[in-house]
């Protein structure tokens, strides 16, 4: 995974569970070591935080020898009430890029504030 972040403290409005979703919706075939890094989580984190998502339907995975391929549910509603009714998919959209865009035109697929304004 190419462009990493540098660290950052203090809160933000992705949350963990978030970032480690959209990591894999990027590549089925990650490697838990490699969204630790992506995300800037511990392995372990990352771990947890599959666990919780496989746990609750969002996520599941086969094992193919030593590698893991994750299958993402994008029909799953999110859980909190304030999402009602926003599926998994809808969430992803806003997450995931090409990594292109990612890169070369960060803004390229964001409205600016002014343009939405009613």
């Amino acid at each position: 995974m190419v462009g990493v972040p540098e660290s950052h403290t203090g809160w933000t409005f992705i949350t963990n569970h978030a970032r480690v979703l959209a990591a894999i919706a990027d590549n089925p075939n990650v490697r838990i070591r490699d969204i630790a890094v992506h995300c800037r989580l511990t392995e372990r984190a990352v771990q947890r935080i599959i666990s919780d998502l496989e746990q609750d339907g969002y996520l599941s995975h086969t094992r193919d020898g030593r590698a893991n391929t994750y299958r993402i549910d994008p029909d799953k509603v999110l859980r909190h009430p304030a999402e009602a009714g926003l599926t998994v998919a809808s969430l992803l959209s806003l997450l995931v890029q090409d990594e292109t865009d990612r890169v070369t035109t960060p803004d390229a697929q964001s409205p600016r504030l002014a343009d939405t304004k009613a």
